[in-house]
């Protein structure tokens, strides 16, 4: 085997004695040749690395429709792009590098572990705040940052947490903005803090109830769940703050949120709620300053919305304390006290006081003032003016609706009207009658067909006219027993002998009415062969009373009047008690039994008047009965005899028959 030729390397020359001369040639020699260099075209024509071999293309080329020849070039992958792995591990690594700086990765919580720390970091501030109000200022703001986040459930805990934070640090007392104070005055440490402190109470509390009115009408849209939503929470929050502290600031604020819920259509528990949480205001309030916030509020919703609204909204005002504590009289535009008009105070002619003296006189009298609202103390004065503004909101709100003609809401307001009857003046009494005889006509022209068939305006059963009529007729009477009407009949001119007349030709038509015995608000099966769309609904508008009930309280008012029981016509009486043994034939048997009932307290009282009727040989009248006579007095009742009496006898219900017997015992006792 041949052995390897050894490597030839170059040797340094000897060292001479001119090497520093030699040295000193090249180093010039080397300046000499740099000036002349071109550094950038020696770096232009440098060998580059060596890049990857073109593949030679072996495809065929390709003719083009203008008959051009196009030569197809090798792809990529055929051709390759990297000349060595040193290469092909620094493409890998600089786009690995590129892709982390253009994405970066966030670090993901679970949604279990954020509501986790919430509970713990709400928990910590919670207790701070409570250990030492004044100290922690600052956590309200950190209370309601928590709470902006955007999962649901950490929401709902931070309202709750808020809600029972202010519960337990609002104090007893309304907080007056500080501008209110003038001028800056020098105040001691412990006052300074105490102001910074109240601000900061006041401002956190106006964010959270904010954050409530938001929470509130986004809810309004949602489809009710199964679970509880941020607005359910949000509208709880706003009924227990409502109740808890309605001294504080911003109390109109949460009664809006409460009328903006009972505004809409849909009754659920979040409605029910709103009007319990007005209910309570109502009932505990001793100032009369939020109970005329809250019916101002109402009112005006209630107008805004053409008052298609639900039937409870409307009975909120059957709960206002002044129900049973004003003593003055009211109509929708002024209200008259009990004592008379208020005199007025006399002013003082000879004032001999000093500058000084009125000056300490007045700043006693604001310092009183101030003191009298940190207290809570309402004068008497105050709140009986507070009462009168209420009363004339709510009649107004009352007055608006009989002219409107809502049917949905006419129970309600008659209702209304005869529980607020000893509250009313002379003059609005007037008023009031003419627009229930407006309704009594109106009524009448839409059963006789004379009117065209109005539109279901609130999705409600059609109209029930001869209850509308009774109940028109029962508030009629109610506010005449109510005000005391009858003392000064001669005055005001008044006359009741339409809404008698009414109910005496309606008699022998509601004793065949199909719903006698049923409530508005009773269930009532749907007509199979009626259309889809012509079924009741499940909820009604109109209160609870029965029609039977609804006419036995207008005979009643009509034929034993409180004022005057013994005032009556005899012919009125037997006009009525004849109509009214030809109805029982035909009413079922409950109503049968409550007629009976009437006419046999009416035999008590005016038996002699009209014990004629059973006295089938001697008859008082002459000519011929006429009992669909347009007026009562000219029906001639005496012209013919109670012959009913012996058809009931034979009833088939046991207690009618007694009934019967009661009735002709009582008539013809005193006879």
């Amino acid at each position: 085997m041949a052995s390897r030729p050894a490597k030839k390397r170059k040797l340094t020359p000897p060292p001479s004695d001119d090497d520093g001369r030699s040295s000193a040639k090249v180093q010039k020699a080397f300046f000499k040749n740099a000036a002349s260099w071109d550094l950038e075209q020696d770096y232009e024509t440098k060998a580059r690395k060596a890049q990857a071999k073109v593949k030679e293309s072996t495809r065929l080329p390709i003719k083009l429709a203008d008959g051009r020849l196009q030569h197809v070039q090798a792809t990529q992958d055929d051709a390759g792009s990297v000349v060595s792995d040193e290469d092909w591990l620094d493409a890998s690594d600089a786009s690995g590098v590129e892709e982390e700086e253009e994405k970066p990765e966030a670090p993901k919580i679970p949604v279990a572990q954020q509501i986790r720390e919430a509970k713990e970091e709400l928990a910590k501030i919670a207790t701070l705040v409570q250990e030492d109000p004044e100290d922690n200022a600052g956590a309200f703001k950190a209370l309601a940052k928590i709470g902006q986040s955007r999962i649901p459930a950490i929401q709902k805990l931070a309202m709750a947490t808020q809600l029972s934070v202010y519960k337990d640090v609002i104090p007893g007392y309304r907080i007056r903005p500080q501008t209110e104070d003038g001028p800056k005055e020098l105040v001691s440490k412990g006052v300074r803090t105490l102001r910074g402190y109240e601000q900061a109470l006041v401002s956190g509390y106006q964010g959270f109830i904010k954050e409530l009115t938001k929470q509130a009408k986004l809810g309004r849209g949602e489809a009710p769940g199964k679970g509880q939503t941020v607005a359910n929470v949000a509208i709880t929050c706003a009924c227990t703050l409502l109740n808890s502290v309605p001294h504080f600031n911003f109390r109109t604020d949460l009664i809006k949120i409460l009328v903006g819920k009972l505004s809409t259509r849909r009754v659920d528990s979040d409605f029910e709620k709103c009007a319990n949480s007005l209910i309570s205001l109502f009932e505990d309030d001793e100032e009369g300053r939020p109970a005329f916030e809250a019916v101002g509020l109402l009112s005006k919703m209630m107008r805004a919305r053409d008052y298609m609204v639900d039937e409870s909204v409307l009975n909120l005002f059957l709960h206002l304390r002044l129900l049973s504590e004003f003593s003055g009289k009211a109509s929708k535009d002024h209200v008259e006290h009990a004592d008379g008009p208020r005199p007025k105070k006399l002013k003082n002619k000879k004032d001999i006081r000093s500058k000084k003296q009125k000056k300490l006189d007045k700043e006693q009298k604001a310092l009183q003032k101030d003191m009298d609202q940190a207290d809570a103390i309402v004068s008497h004065e105050e709140r009986e003016r507070m009462q009168s503004e209420t009363l004339k909101l709510v009649f107004a709100s009352y007055f608006r609706i009989l002219k409107a003609g809502v049917p949905h809401l006419m129970g309600a307001t008659l209702e209304g009207l005869a529980k607020y009857a000893h509250l009313i003046n002379q003059d609005f009494f007037g008023d009031l009658l003419e627009a229930l005889k407006d309704l009594i006509r109106e009524a009448d022209a839409a059963e006789n067909g004379d009117e065209e068939e109005e539109e279901e305006r609130f999705e409600t059963k059609p109209r029930n006219t001869a209850r509308e009529a009774l109940l028109c007729t029962v508030t009629a009477f109610a506010l005449l027993a109510g005000q005391d009407a009858h003392d000064a009949r001669g005055d005001l001119h008044l006359d009741l002998s339409f809404f008698t007349a009414h109910l005496y030709k309606a008699l022998l038509q509601l004793s065949t009415h199909p719903d006698l015995e049923l409530g508005a608000k009773s269930l009532h099966l749907p007509d199979p062969d009626a259309p889809a769309t012509a079924a009741p609904k499940s909820r009604n508008k109109i209160n609870l009373q029965t029609t039977t009930v609804l006419l036995i309280r207008s005979l009643t008012a009509i034929l034993l009047p409180p004022w005057n029981i013994r005032s009556v016509p005899p012919l009125r009486l037997a006009a009525f008690t004849k109509q009214l043994m030809s109805a029982s034939l035909h009413m079922p048997e409950k109503s049968a039994q409550a007629v009976l009932a009437l006419l046999a307290d009416v035999g008590g009282t005016h038996g002699r008047k009209v014990a004629a009727l059973w006295d089938t040989e001697e008859r008082k009248g002459d000519g011929v009965f006429n009992p669909l006579s347009e007026s009562v007095e000219s029906s001639n009742p005496f012209a013919t005899t109670v012959w009913e009496g012996e058809i009931l006898r034979r009833h088939y219900c046991p207690k009618v028959r007694e009934g019967v017997k009661i009735v002709e015992k009582a008539m013809l006792k005193e006879r």
